[in-house]
């Protein structure tokens, strides 16, 4: 088996206390920087939801501490840092701070995540280069918002950085702020967290230095050599446990704009001694739509689902994604060309991390889960008052799909999405022409049954109040497939949208992705997420787990005899024991 390389030596180590102090701090500056940038921006979708990360990197673009809120992000600053080296190198002075957001060189996702990067030098020798990447809810483009579900190049979906200077030496870069400012719907919260994100990183840089003055740059260096070089250990050790092999899936896209008809897709994984190699080869080129993916996004998300099913719970370095390789010819749909849309970027990274998931499930019981609502579900609602633009920004939560021990999440962000938070309710009403009618647990919608069952969604109601109208802009993928179960598991439900027009009580639309909808006043935005998919046989489900869901409103008396085989009395929501093996031997 391939071993780590070892850790580089130098004339002046520190001793394993120090080194573990100095991982800590940078550790909590990465942090300071994450709540720096929360407190300090203008959008609920930054302080609120959380969708942005933090990271610190050494100067060979080696991921040293990160703090993140969404997941999705883990694999994609190291990208960023990339390009500035690569692009500026030994030109690069005390005092400059970068801006890009290139989805084909640096950013791996849509042009509304712009990443900030702040080299961090002490006596003018680089030593850490902090970075952040945030979703600006608005970076111009053909539609309020940015992301739009029918571009079909990216020059519609706003203003595109190729990685530059937005401070150089310290001095502000004022004609590209001007730029930004000219070409935003809300030009006050976009450049309130273009400053915000600038902050965050001079509040990083400053730990950086204080911890070079007090142990020594030497010292710092060698513990970020060290940490990496604990990630590498632990990623090949964590590599040895999973199964070796070729696996190839295959799946749909969805949420298409262009043809409305899921898009069939595969991925290969093979796992070596000492590769986890994902493959995109042979995919059907790009679409005239927003779900094309790029080629820095797939080692993206190869690199943090590796993360995820190898080892989740040890520290995040560099060394973690040591054996990951993805292969990734040009011209497929994830491998889409310039100038090809790219604004829904998460549908395509959530399918490639499921397939992996969904190929690896049943040989990793304990580590994989059933399939859930994979898609970030993400949605605009916007309009105008007094000619200033509102937008209603944010993504939904759904069910889990269930795993070897335990029922699905109920009403969870996505893999993807990791450690964001909905919009609460009050901040929606307070600061948008909006009444929110109804959020709860969708239990109407039966989960994947199993020995475990799949987590509920939710269902959530926007009632518009604005004589003047608006919009509705959305895309909900795993709309056309619903999860998957596992191990004679059943499937869960698909994510959905509905249109109630203003004083009905029916649909007009339902569907799964919506494009500048058109709403008028009183009209009703229904969001139905899915619910996870089961795992293991229902009929081996502990009857009293299954009376005890019907009791709570989780499971109705006929889905409880219709998928598990337990009888429940309709009027006392008592348990019928007799009647229940009595079913469930005729069934076996």
């Amino acid at each position: 088996m391939a071993q780590p390389p070892a850790a580089e030596r130098t004339g002046d180590h520190a001793d394993p206390f120090t080194t573990e102090i100095i991982l800590d701090g940078l550790s909590a500056a990465a942090r300071e920087m994450f709540i720096t940038l929360g407190r300090t921006s203008k959008s609920p979708i930054i302080y609120e939801v959380l969708d942005y990360a933090c990271g610190i990197y050494s100067p060979a673009a080696e991921l040293i501490a990160q703090d993140n809120g969404v997941t999705g992000f883990l694999g994609t600053l190291h990208f960023a840092v990339k390009e500035v080296l690569e692009k500026f190198g030994g030109r690069i002075e005390p005092g400059d701070l970068f801006i890009t957001n290139d989805p084909w060189t640096a950013n791996g996702s849509h042009l509304s995540d712009v990443n900030l990067i702040y080299p961090t030098f002490h006596e003018r020798e680089l030593v850490a280069l902090g970075v952040n990447k945030a979703h600006w809810t608005e970076i111009g483009g053909k539609d309020p918002g940015s992301w739009s579900a029918d571009a079909t190049e990216v020059f519609q979906e706003g203003l595109l950085f190729p990685c530059v200077h937005l401070y150089r030496g310290g001095s502000l870069n004022q004609a590209l702020v001007d730029l930004i400012e000219a070409n935003v719907r809300t030009p006050d919260d976009t450049l309130g967290d273009l400053f915000a994100q600038a902050a965050s990183l001079r509040v990083g840089g400053r730990r950086v230095v204080a911890l070079c003055t007090k142990y020594g740059t030497d010292r710092v260096r060698a513990a970020m050599r060290e940490h990496a070089r604990r990630g590498t250990e632990r990623a090949y050790k964590a590599l040895a446990e999973l199964p070796q092999g070729t696996f190839e899936i295959h799946d749909v896209m969805e949420n298409d704009m262009a043809g409305r008809v899921p898009i069939p897709v595969h991925l290969t994984i093979t796992i070596t001694e000492d590769r986890f190699i994902v493959d995109v080869s042979g995919n059907r080129g790009p679409v005239a739509s927003a779900i094309n993916g790029t080629g820095v996004g797939v080692k993206a998300q190869a690199r943090t689902v590796f993360k995820i099913i190898s080892d989740p719970h040890g520290p995040v370095n560099e060394g973690n994604f040591a054996p990951v390789e993805a292969i990734i010819p040009e011209g497929t749909i994830f491998t889409a060309p310039r100038p090809a849309a790219v604004s829904i970027h998460w549908e395509y990274k959530s399918i490639l991390g499921d397939m992996i998931y969904r190929a690896l499930a049943e040989h990793l019981p304990h580590r994989i889960s059933a399939g859930h609502q994979l898609s970030t579900c993400a949605s605009i609602i916007s309009g105008k008052r007094d000619d200033e633009y509102w937008l209603v920004v944010e993504p939904q939560l759904g069910g889990w799909g269930a795993t070897a021990e335990a029922d699905g999440q109920q009403g969870q962000h996505p893999v993807g999405n990791g450690e964001t938070y909905n919009l609460p309710m009050e901040v929606i009403e307070t600061r948008y022409p909006i009444r929110m009618e109804r959020y709860e647990f969708d239990t109407d919608t039966p989960a994947g049954a199993g020995a475990h069952r799949g987590g509920l969604g939710v269902v959530k109601e926007y009632r518009l109040l604005d004589p003047a109208g608006g919009q509705v802009t959305a895309t909900f993928g795993r709309h056309h497939r619903a999860p998957w179960g596992v191990a004679g598991g059943e499937d869960g439900s698909p994510n959905r949208i509905e249109i109630v027009p203003a004083g009905q009580d029916v649909p007009a639309v339902r569907t799964g992705t919506l494009a500048r909808h058109p709403l008028h006043e009183g009209d009703l935005v229904r969001f139905i997420t899915a619910t996870g998919g089961g795992w293991g046989n229902p009929l081996v489900r502990d009857p009293r787990e299954v009376a005890a869901d019907v009791k709570n409103g989780y499971v109705t008396v006929e889905t409880a005899l219709q998928s598990y085989g337990v009888v429940i009395d309709p009027a006392s929501l008592a348990l019928d024991t007799a009647g229940t093996a009595k079913t469930r031997r005729a069934r076996q």
